[in-house]
């Protein structure tokens, strides 16, 4: 699933390529992505001839301020990306053509189920191999509202030390567990939360509540780092994430733990372990990460 630095690749991408175009028609093959409104004719009145505004995320969703205070909530889910470009649908249940060669052509961005049609001509597309993403409209402050968005923990990049001190404190269970909740810390998954630990040193099943002030700060310091550095390589890409014009990340290429069972790690040479941790698979290094 796309998390904190890929969303925020995509969105910032996406507010310098199609703010200030207004959304003139929709098209979805799979309308189960149509959480609110469910209905695809009223769906299409909520976007239909308004314009971009800005876009920006929160978490793990992409919003989109739209004219007449709407607010567009898009949830890539596990293997959804968005890209701009154009494409040929050839009837309503039916292959989707991608009309520009290259990366947008590749098979993994070639689940096109919905096309937003801007007016300059071209597309903002949702490609998603699993069908597990989720559309939502509305206006702003029932979007905003909803639990969504509303039950989201704050921004790792936003707060102070102190604040994450707190929250961490407040909240018990398995760190690996903790720093994956979005109530807890929105926008940090699977990747991430095995990369930020083992450069903290720290096994993923250690408590919360039994971290030391200096784990702490470990801890603090590298989700920053990592997420910032995870963001200038515009993401991991180790399965169907791709960014708007359908380029790989560049994160994975060095990434330390995450999906490494059983090869060396970086720093110590034993081979790193893959475990489960609830439903939810963990890579950790069991001598660097023994504390």
């Amino acid at each position: 699933m796309p998390e904190l630095p890929e969303v925020e690749t995509i969105s910032k991408d996406l507010n310098k390529k199609i703010t200030g175009l207004k959304i003139r028609d929709f098209w979805t093959d799979w309308r189960k992505s149509l959480k609110l409104p469910k209905n695809i004719e009223q769906f299409k009145k909520e976007i239909k001839n308004r314009k971009i505004l800005k876009v920006y995320r929160k978490g793990k969703n992409i919003l989109i301020n739209l004219t007449g205070n709407k607010l567009l909530l898009i949830h890539q889910k596990l293997t959804g990306h968005l890209l701009i470009g154009k494409w040929k649908v050839e009837n309503e249940k039916g292959r989707v053509v991608s009309l520009i060669k290259g990366s947008l052509a590749e098979k993994v961005n070639s689940y096109i189920h919905s096309i937003f049609y801007l007016d300059n001509g071209w597309q903002l597309a949702l490609s998603d191999l699993r069908k597990f993403a989720k559309l939502m409209v509305g206006d702003k402050k029932i979007i905003e509202n909803l639990a969504d968005l509303k039950n989201l923990g704050p921004d790792p990049l936003e707060i102070t030390f102190l604040q994450f001190k707190e929250i961490l404190k407040r909240k018990r269970g398995k760190i690996k567990s903790v720093l994956m909740d979005q109530t807890v810390l929105a926008g940090i998954g699977n990747i991430y939360s095995d990369e930020i630990l083992w450069f903290s040193k720290i096994n993923p099943f250690k408590m919360s509540e039994k971290l030391s002030e200096e784990e702490l700060k470990k801890i603090y310091k590298y989700s920053r780092s990592t997420l910032k550095k995870a963001i200038s390589l515009r993401g991991t890409s180790i399965s169907d994430y791709r960014d708007p014009e359908g380029y790989a990340g560049g994160y994975d290429k060095i990434r330390k733990v995450y999906q490494r069972g059983n090869k060396p790690c970086f720093r110590c040479h034993n081979l790193i372990k893959r475990v489960k941790i609830g439903s939810r698979s963990a890579h950790f290094c069991p001598v660097c990460q023994s504390n």
